[in-house]
């Protein structure tokens, strides 16, 4: 653990800083929570007025304060907060959890207060949590930092790190309802120092942290995050509700890369590079975090439905498909029991349809077929409330048998009043248990992708990385006299391209390359050359050069009369083959941005691509391509013949190798890179440095 960080998870003793006998005010309310969550370190309190509360005497100034203390928490006026750090310094205090607010949040007078208490923190070697947060939560230490209104939430395995102080306390105060608790809860405030890159590893350390759930508003260093996040995600789960989806204006881009990467396909690209599970609502990630705490990771995709009603096995079968789970197909032996113990008009196949008459004994022998069948990764119990029967009775029967199995069970526990105290037993089982069948398999959902990402995990550290890009020289990089010039320093096969300035010099060069040839209209002014008839193919001879020159150079004078052209780009023709884009943007907060998609002029039409940060390792590359069409259509589809996707995967790691190490680059693009039966060429390369 980070020394710096140590006290405020770890203190050996906490000052309140502004503690009062008054009960309305906050300091009264963290003074409360310190004493009555039993922490067992030193407490004292600091006060405008001498007298006690809670049994403790209050002092009237830190010099006051008996060793041993390391944490403060200031509720101090917002203007005495930069005075109340040098204070703390002086006093040999090292952490200090601002509550107050009126910082950075509401203007520019209080931005400059929260800039002066960092500039003063730095220089004494002070820590800061805050300004305008709640505090810190540690179920099991135990200690409570916070001025929520008690209890304490129940001790559990989630650790919690949360932008937002009030939704960390709605979310405190819902738990409890739900029957779910908490190892840790950080509130990070406005992370004037203190952010959740740094706070994320050191919850991680906690033994009785499980899961990480993590509220994002922003990030504060994009790159270290993904690094934290990634050796953290290792270890442990780690889900992330990131907000503020859309943009509200549009950036300028050079390319079609920069026009289509916005800050979502940043985020997600970073997520799934560091293996953070990303949830779209604040109850779908407490959800997941549920069943990531109490569940075992299935082996596979192949998952079976237990129900005693038809209407929501077909709504679980659905919402399976929807997470990207497989109905499991049961084994024949399965199949033939099943078919013994169940009426006759019950359901065999998955999902198993017991019918409503299905008794406590009876879910119980299903769901430990089911389990023991080879075929089932995973299984959803889907319990309504039984006509014959008192639901709590099969919960008990169900708890029986989850217990003796290691694969993940989840429960959709559809109904309100007479399923209540069958509530009560899983919870007390810590089996996970949700309202509907969709929420349940979007839980099955999330253990699948966690046991999917350890597994690539496992395998990327089995395998060495093969080094087959060529790292060019200096001279070559610096700077480069044009994009394919760099490209190909990095080994990525080009289609040489010159430019001729007149006829005389056209012919010169077509001579050098050899027909065919292609010839696209060279000008600084026009981005997409094909739209304005910039370009011509298959030019066979020097008469048809000839005539091409004239043609192309008096449609651009005639259509972008404004345009400057500098004369034509002449390239040898290459034979067809499919046609993909490859691009970077780079990113303000992650850096290199990936884009991999349908190339050529069906790039912004069909908006087909797929991001990833950068640098791209062959797993990573081959994942990319899966989630696009342009990628499947490599393999060969109906009369499109197969092509040599290898090279589109050597080309994606060496453009992004080459964005790691030109930090000049704001965005490069190959559109199209055609790839042959065997091999691929950039034909054309646009640039845009920064």
């Amino acid at each position: 653990m980070d020394s710096s960080l140590l006290p405020f998870f770890s203190p050996k003793g906490v000052v309140v800083i502004g503690a009062t006998t008054s009960p309305e005010k906050l300091g009264y309310g963290v003074a409360r929570n310190l004493i009555a969550s039993g922490y067992r370190g030193a407490i004292h309190f600091v006060s405008q007025k001498k007298g006690e509360l809670f049994g403790y005497p209050l002092l009237l100034s830190l010099s006051e304060v008996p060793d041993p203390v390391d944490l403060a928490i200031l509720i101090v006026p917002t203007q005495s907060t930069p005075r109340m750090i040098e204070d703390c310094a002086k006093r040999g205090i090292k952490a200090a959890i601002i509550v107050s607010a009126g910082f950075r949040e509401v203007g520019a007078e209080g931005a400059a207060l929260e800039q002066e208490c960092v500039k003063i923190a730095n220089k004494f070697g002070v820590r800061l949590l805050g300004p305008n947060c709640i505090g810190t939560i540690d179920t099991h230490l135990p200690l409570d930092t916070t001025f929520l209104q008690p209890p304490m939430p129940t001790a559990g395995g989630i650790g919690f790190i949360s932008h937002s102080g009030a939704f960390a306390a709605a979310i405190v105060d819902w738990a409890r309802e739900q029957g779910f608790g908490f190892s840790q809860i950080v509130s990070l405030g406005n992370q004037a120092d203190v952010n959740e890159t740094d706070v994320l590893p050191e919850v991680a350390e906690d033994e009785h942290t499980r899961i990480i759930a993590l509220y994002m508003e922003s990030v504060s260093n994009g790159i270290k995050f993904v690094q934290a996040a990634k050796e953290v995600t290792q270890l442990k789960p780690v889900i992330a509700l990131k907000v503020g989806r859309f943009d509200a204006g549009q950036k300028a881009a050079a390319s079609h890369t920069g026009a289509m990467a916005g800050s979502e396909e940043a985020f997600n690209a970073a997520f799934e590079k560091a293996g953070v599970l990303r949830a779209d609502t604040a109850e779908q990630m407490f959800d997941w975090a549920r069943a990531l705490e109490n569940c075992p990771l299935p082996s596979g995709k192949n998952m079976a439905i237990l129900t005693n009603a038809g209407g929501p096995g077909v709504i679980a079968a659905d919402s399976l498909e929807t997470n990207g789970l497989l109905l499991s197909q049961l084994a024949e032996s399965t199949l033939k029991i099943l078919a013994t113990t169940l009426p006759p008009s019950a359901s065999f196949h998955n999902p198993v349809d017991m019918l409503a008459s299905a008794s406590p004994a009876t879910y119980a022998a299903c769901l430990k077929l089911l389990l023991h069948d080879e075929n089932v990764d995973g299984v959803m119990v889907i319990l309504p409330p039984p006509p014959m029967f008192k639901a709590e009775e099969v919960a008990e029967k169900i708890v029986e048998v989850i217990r003796q199995f290691t694969k993940p069970v989840v429960i959709a526990l559809m109904g309100s009043t007479l399923v209540e105290k069958a509530g009560g037993v899983f919870q007390r089982a810590n089996i996970p248990t949700y309202p509907f069948p969709e929420r349940a398999a979007s839980a099955l959902g999330v253990l699948a992708k966690r046991a999917e990402y350890l597994g690539r995990v496992r395998k990327a550290n089995d395998q060495v990385e093969p080094s087959s890009i060529l790292r060019p020289s200096a001279s070559v990089l610096h700077p480069p006299s044009s994009p394919e010039e760099l490209i190909s320093a990095y080994g990525i096969p080009t289609a040489p391209i010159k430019l001729a300035r007149n006829e005389n010099e056209a012919f010169e060069i077509a001579n050098e390359l050899g027909f065919p040839l292609v010839m696209k209209i060279a000008s600084p002014d026009i981005l997409h050359k094909s739209d304005v008839g910039g370009v011509m193919l298959n030019i066979q001879d020097k008469k048809s050069l000839q005539s091409a020159y004239t043609q192309i150079v008096k449609r651009i004078e005639r259509l972008v009369p404004p345009a400057r052209i500098d004369g034509v780009h002449l390239q040898r023709q290459i034979p067809e083959g499919q046609e993909v884009i490859i691009g970077m943007v780079r990113d303000p907060l992650f850096g290199p941005l990936m884009m991999f998609g349908s190339g050529g002029i069906e790039v912004e039409g069909l908006k087909d691509v797929a991001f990833a940060l950068a640098p791209l390792n062959q797993a990573e590359a081959e994942s990319m391509m899966r989630r696009t069409w342009a990628g499947i259509k490599l393999k060969g589809f109906r009369s499109i013949p197969p092509v040599d996707q290898a090279s589109v995967i050597d080309v994606l790691i060496k453009l992004s190798q080459l964005a790691m190490e030109n930090e000049t680059i704001a965005e490069i693009e190959i559109n199209p890179l055609r790839v042959l039966s065997k091999g691929a060429f950039a034909l054309d390369v646009r640039m845009k440095m920064l």
